[in-house]
């Protein structure tokens, strides 16, 4: 059975500007995503809310996983605050794994929001959960949570991403999608 490690953001200090905080409504999609990769057989292990991102990092490892999956909310610069938008799918840049799992989410992305031309696709060397996680990793900005219509738009479509997200993660796979 194949298997990810779900890591939705341990961050609730950064906080969505129609409230909440990046770590509930990461962990809204996490929970949503949850009956779908039961329904693909799809297994997985997930963060706990409490636990330090070297703590994520490290029970990441301790499994057998064939995706290491972050869930994020962006923000911007102070200069730019409220202004940029879009999903920003990261990958560790010498990933061939990561960018494959990336390019299959950001397309995905690109069907369901509202301006496609704003999904992007980063690779870095930069984020811990993509440099130190021994399994293919990518880590999903969904939108941006200083952005009142980004944060709305993850707010009102929690079922929608989650759903997307596990269709991306069964595409990767090679499992067929199944809904719930």
């Amino acid at each position: 059975m194949p298997s990810i490690y779900l890591s939705p953001s341990v961050q609730e200090h950064n906080p969505f500007i129609i409230g909440g905080s990046e770590e509930y409504y990461m962990n809204l999609i996490a929970d949503a995503m949850i009956p779908y990769l039961r329904a693909c057989g799809i297994g997985f292990a997930r963060n706990d809310p409490g636990i330090t991102l070297s703590q994520v990092v490290a029970r990441s490892n301790s499994g057998n996983h064939d995706l290491h999956l972050a869930l994020h909310s962006n923000s911007s610069p102070e200069n730019l605050r409220g202004i940029l938008q879009g999903p920003d799918v990261y990958y560790y840049t010498t990933s061939v794994q990561g960018s494959k799992a990336a390019e299959k989410i950001a397309a995905n992305l690109e069907a369901i929001y509202p301006n496609p031309k704003l999904v992007s696709v980063i690779p870095t060397t930069v984020l811990a959960e993509l440099r130190k996680t021994k399994a293919p990793a990518v880590l999903v900005q969904v939108a941006y949570h200083d952005n009142y219509a980004d944060a709305t738009w993850i707010r009102d479509n929690i079922e929608l991403i989650a759903k997307n997200l596990v269709l991306s993660v069964a595409d990767y796979l090679g499992v067929p999608f199944v809904n719930p």
